[in-house]
């Protein structure tokens, strides 16, 4: 069945068929007679099984057995599935076949363009195949692919093929808001680039590039998240300009919430059926029944979560993602890759434009700017006045000087009269850092953290009334007394958002509260006065802008133990500020910070200063994304194997290994490497290799792999 031995020269010999002349395969079946093997990659995070095997395929499934459809085969003692990589003649010679056991899906999934993105996201976070291809296919939905059998031998229907695309030269100048003749648009209205990007000098040369079939890259940031200037309608004008260009469009946003305002957006602009969604938010009927309209070209413009950045889009032509420092693009399992790498990769691939957007700007589009790799798309100083809200620092020295209490109020004297004023105008937002009622406790009396006397997690109050009870294992502490002192009193380290809105509505009680966190996150508010209590990212939209928004837990978000405390700090600020009414309408946003440095570039408005001045900082200690990380966590003893036989670059920084002080992770090690980006492929083909070689001979334990992870630092 496998046909050679993998890069490390292992080989499973409980596969190994027999040597000599090739001699006819198993069974009585006929093979194909057109291209008769099938190489297939099973489904399987083994690492040393990350490779094609070659399967005979028999007469009679030869017609299915396209590249890129689901099978099912024999591997070993066990029956295996897998996608078929490529058909073709012969197979290594002296080897006896197994044969394909069924073709579960003709549909071709697994596209050629998706097998060699997998296989570059594989390589640089030094996964496998496997894992890469689980995250891009949906799973099968028997009866979608019955639907597209069905409409393929219906009468006329030709499965497979694309539609047709206007003439790149018959476009019109991308800034010219006159509604185009776009496939799958008739019901559109072109969006207005003029109004999106105001104040935008760069952009008009950008559109019309895109337009006109071209490929720019660019580093978005936008200064609105409503009305005809805000991030969405500055997205649908790049989609809906590379759509005139007879090209497809791939947008990845970070969740449901942003995902339904670039839909409505796209919804003017291109049409409901110009666009098709990627999400698992929608269940896996949706989801797939989408993927399948992409693969067979009944669709040519993709929009969703971080999956989504592997959707088949045909001829593709620009990958845009929002908020790339949002840590929602990361996924969650092996190998843990980043959208925003992924679509770059991708560029690397097809050569399509590339667009990264944000409020803020992340260390990482930084770096891109700086290299010349990617132009910055921002506005005029101008415009960025006329359209940001006034910001109020309420730690600066003429605050301090007005209100003594401060330094012991949560909400101070001007953030309550920004309040009780704003009101008079709309609705207010007060973003807090954390869900919940008191998700943090402690002694009243010694300031001690208060721990569960089981697992020692930490105690928390869901409600007013509530018993604390331990966020780990759910233990009701009913007669908890600190460990020092002895005090049977606690108090909240940290208020919620619940007890946040409790407490607003006994002080404004006029005005309605209403709550946007954890399960119960509110896509739109009406305006009115209303007061809206959020947690970042969970804010909602209102049409014509909050007339006030108060930034609350400052300090608590910039004490975060993380290297990317200030920055994910600024990001969540910005994106809430840019939710304010600009200052000439009255729009104004109060903050509770005390750091001068990073808080000047809110009151500034000046994202992109922000992240030039982190990216030095990254610089000067090495640290990424100045550099690449990986992180090889394990057990001593497994580590200690990994690393004796890891073949690295000699200047390659090693850091560990430390013991992790994490919630059940007692005796695991973790080790740092940090290397140039130069020595990337050198690295994670040697921790390929490795983790293959380990796994084919089994001389350790697995040790987890994860590269340029957000939250090792």
């Amino acid at each position: 069945m496998p046909q050679e031995p993998g890069a490390d020269g292992a080989v499973q010999l409980s596969l190994l068929q027999g040597f000599g002349a090739p001699a006819k395969p198993r069974g009585t079946t006929q093979p194909a007679a057109q291209d008769p093997v099938a190489e297939v990659l099973i489904e399987s995070a083994v690492p040393h099984l990350d490779r094609g095997f070659d399967y005979l395929v028999p007469a009679e499934l030869a017609a299915d057995a396209v590249p890129g459809a689901r099978i099912k085969a024999r591997f070993g003692a066990q029956e295996v599935t897998g996608y078929i990589t490529r058909r073709k003649a012969e197979a290594v010679e002296g080897i006896k076949l197994s044969r394909l056991a069924k073709v579960v899906s003709p549909q071709p999934v697994l596209t050629p363009e998706v097998l060699q993105l997998a296989q570059a996201v594989a390589r640089r976070y030094a996964g496998t195949v496997s894992d890469v291809v689980r995250a891009a296919v949906p799973p099968r939905v028997a009866r979608v692919d019955k639907e597209f059998l069905s409409a393929a031998q219906g009468p006329g229907a030709q499965t497979g093929t694309t539609t047709n695309v206007p003439d790149a030269s018959n476009t019109a100048d991308a800034l010219d808001p006159a509604v185009r003749e776009t496939p799958g648009a008739e019901t559109g209205e072109a969006p207005n680039p003029a109004e999106a990007f105001a104040g935008y000098p760069a952009a008009g040369a950008f559109l019309a590039h895109l337009a006109a079939g071209g490929s720019p890259r660019a580093v978005l940031s936008a200064h609105k998240s409503y009305g005809a200037a805000s991030w969405a309608a500055q997205l649908s004008a790049a989609v809906h300009a590379t759509h005139t260009s007879g090209r497809g469009a791939l947008v990845v946003v970070p969740d449901a919430k942003d995902l339904s305002v670039l839909a409505a957006e796209l919804e003017r602009s291109i049409g409901a059926d110009g666009f098709v969604r990627l999400t698992a938010e929608d269940g896996p009927t949706p989801r797939y029944r989408n993927y399948l309209k992409l693969v067979h070209g009944q669709a040519r413009v993709a929009i969703g979560t971080r999956s989504a950045a592997f959707a088949p889009v045909a001829n593709l032509g620009l990958a845009a993602i929002w908020d790339d420092g949002d840590d929602l693009h990361v996924e969650q399992r092996a190998p843990y890759q980043h959208a925003r790498d992924v679509l770059l990769l991708r560029a690397e691939q097809t050569g399509c434009a590339v667009l990264l957007g944000g409020i803020s700007r992340s260390t990482e589009s930084q770096r891109l700017v700086e290299a010349g790799w990617a132009q910055p798309l921002q506005p005029e100083r101008p415009a960025v006045r006329a359209a940001a809200p006034r910001v109020v620092n309420t730690a600066d020295s003429f605050q301090q000087e007005r209100d003594p209490l401060l330094r012991h109020a949560r909400l101070p004297q001007a953030a309550w009269q920004a309040a009780r004023e704003g009101l008079e105008r709309g609705p207010v937002l007060v973003q807090v850092a954390r869900t919940g009622f008191a998700p943090a406790l402690a002694c009243q009396d010694c300031r001690t953290p208060a721990r569960c006397s089981e697992c020692q997690g930490p105690l928390a109050q869901t409600g007013r009334d509530r018993v604390p009870a331990c966020r780990w294992c759910g233990r009701l502490a009913t007669a908890h007394r600190c460990a020092e002192c002895g005090s049977p009193r606690l108090r909240a380290l940290v208020v919620g958002a619940s007890r946040t809105a409790e407490e607003l509505g006994r002080a404004f009680p006029g005005a309605a509260v209403v709550s946007s966190a954890g399960e119960h996150v509110k896509q739109s508010i009406q305006a009115g006065r209303t007061l809206v209590v959020a947690t970042p990212g969970a804010e909602p939209a209102v049409d014509g802008g909050y007339a006030a928004a108060l930034l609350l837990d400052g300090n608590a978000m910039l004490a975060r133990e993380s290297l990317r405390a200030s920055e994910d700090a600024l990001r969540r600020w910005f994106t809430a500020a840019s939710l304010v009414r600009p200052a000439k309408d009255g729009g104004v946003v109060v903050i509770t910070a005390e750091h001068d440095a990073v808080v000047g570039h809110l009151v500034r408005w000046d994202p992109a200063g922000a992240a030039a001045r982190e990216l030095e900082l990254r610089r000067e200690l090495q640290l990424p994304p100045a550099v690449r990380i990986a992180a090889l966590t394990g057990s001593t003893e497994s580590l200690e194997v990994f690393l004796d036989g890891l073949d690295l670059p000699e200047d390659v920084r090693t850091v560990g290994p430390a013991e992790l002080l994490l919630p059940g992770s007692a005796g695991t090690h973790r080790t740092l490497l940090f290397f140039t980006y130069r020595q990337g492929n050198a690295v994670t083909q040697a921790l390929r290799a490795r983790k293959a070689a380990i796994s084919a001979r089994r001389l350790a334990e697995p040790v987890q792999v994860r590269c340029d992870g957000l939250d090792l630092l």
